[in-house]
């Protein structure tokens, strides 16, 4: 079984870095042809020069992208076939903590550092490539300030998890560990969806009650339309970090927050922040956000039930260059190998986004009008220099959004089904 093991995990290594490089290159290539002249759906909004921005700022990214693939890929072939994790067990085994203690140590420390060797692309990504196109408002020092932040967090949080799956996982390693281990996982992910805007958020940013005005009062007067109880409508300083303009909800129950940037509230009208607001009521009222947790519950469950599995196999911890086994090298890389086992959820994933994303333009065309969430959306996509040319086969694999073309195309059909409500 151990050269199965290798085998497969070789051979959907390179056939997920060819396939990802193939459709990375395309997109490149195809923004390119296409970046002297602005589609003719959105000549009178989006400016030539915007275009340009655009296929530039999508084509900076594409390459830091490419770097990405091959970097990663010759991370995870060392650390696993060439023995850096082994290295690093065998670290951990050799001081006077207690067998689980390790096994915790062990975990994170590992995933720490897999997350420092990619800081440089965050660097890259923010100083250079956002910096370069005007989007970068993050100071060095603010830029450390977070890192130290997140990092802070990683421990507070990922340590007492750690320590309660690892500590199933050696009570229960031939029982149903991984169902108790799932149970302790999704109680873990909805404390950060109730945690994440009351304490993790306001850490980062600052977030103020929306002023009243025409603005407030056409979100009040929607959430009453439509039936929907928030814990708040809030602006965040988004300009303190970035230039990007969006607008999401955060939490679930009675913690629910509508959150806007405030860079987008400076860029749209009252009416248009109103079709956005409705769009992502579309969201709730089809139950999108409980369809997605309720995905991720089966994905998380079958996985863990799978790993049940291979982690009574020893070809799967020496296919994979560990000399050693134990629960948290079964953790460790079955987290890091199997993204790339299964990468062809992604595409599976965003197709199911993409129609989502359909059926919430349709909700807030029905409850606001298309047209405003058009003119809402065609200064999004120029103001965050999001390309509108890009390659089909690339879009359909990556983008949870719809192309722009067909996006607006579909909410031009919408606006002759619907009355504008205003």
């Amino acid at each position: 079984m151990t050269a199965w093991i290798t085998s497969i995990f070789l051979f959907t290594l390179v056939l997920n870095l060819l396939i990802e490089l193939w459709l990375n290159i395309k997109n490149q290539f195809h923004i390119g042809r296409h970046r002297e002249q602005v589609p003719a759906d959105f000549a009178q909004m989006i400016s030539l020069e915007a275009h340009h921005k655009a296929a530039d700022y999508s084509r900076a990214k594409l390459q830091l992208n490419r770097l990405g693939l091959f970097y990663d890929a010759a991370i995870l072939v060392f650390m696993t076939l060439g023995g850096g994790f082994q290295d690093l067990y065998h670290l951990w085994t050799q001081t006077n903590l207690s067998p689980v203690w390790q096994e915790v140590a062990f975990l994170v420390s590992t995933l720490w550092l897999l997350s420092l060797l990619h800081l440089p692309f965050s660097i890259l990504s923010t100083f250079k490539i956002e910096a370069q196109f005007g989007f970068n408002r993050t100071s060095a020092r603010t830029f450390i300030s977070d890192l130290f932040k997140q990092w802070l967090l990683t421990l507070g949080f990922g340590i007492p998890l750690a320590w309660a799956v690892l500590s199933i996982m050696n009570a229960y390693l031939n029982d149903l560990w991984w169902l108790y281990t799932w149970l302790v996982w999704m109680g873990f992910q909805l404390l950060l969806m109730w945690a994440y805007p009351r304490w993790i958020a306001p850490l980062f940013n600052r977030f103020t009650p929306l002023a009243d005005g025409e603005m407030k009062q056409r979100i009040d007067a929607l959430l009453a339309r439509t039936g929907f109880e928030s814990n708040g409508v809030l602006v965040m300083d988004g300009s303190s970090r970035s230039g990007h303009g969006n607008a999401y909800f955060t939490g679930f129950g009675k913690s629910k927050r509508i959150v806007f940037f405030d860079t987008l509230l400076e860029t749209l009208t009252p009416q248009e922040v109103e079709a956005v607001l409705a769009h992502e009521l579309g969201h709730y009222h089809h139950g999108h956000i409980k369809k997605r947790l309720l995905g991720m519950a089966l994905m998380s469950l079958t996985a863990l039930a799978f790993l049940g599995w291979l982690i009574q196999q020893p070809g799967f911890y020496q296919g994979l260059g560990m000399l050693d086994q134990s629960p948290a090298i079964a953790l460790l890389l079955f987290m890091s190998v199997m993204p790339t086992i299964l990468f062809f959820v992604g595409p599976l994933m965003a197709i199911k986004s993409r129609t989502q994303e359909f059926e919430a333009d349709a909700f807030a065309a029905q409850h606001v009008g298309a047209n405003h969430l058009v003119s809402a959306l065609l200064k999004l996509y120029r103001d965050n220099a999001s390309t509108l040319t890009p390659d089909p086969a690339y879009s359909a694999y990556h983008d949870s959004h719809p192309p722009a073309k067909i996006r607006i195309d579909h909410l031009h059909s919408l606006a002759a089904v619907h009355n504008p409500l205003g």
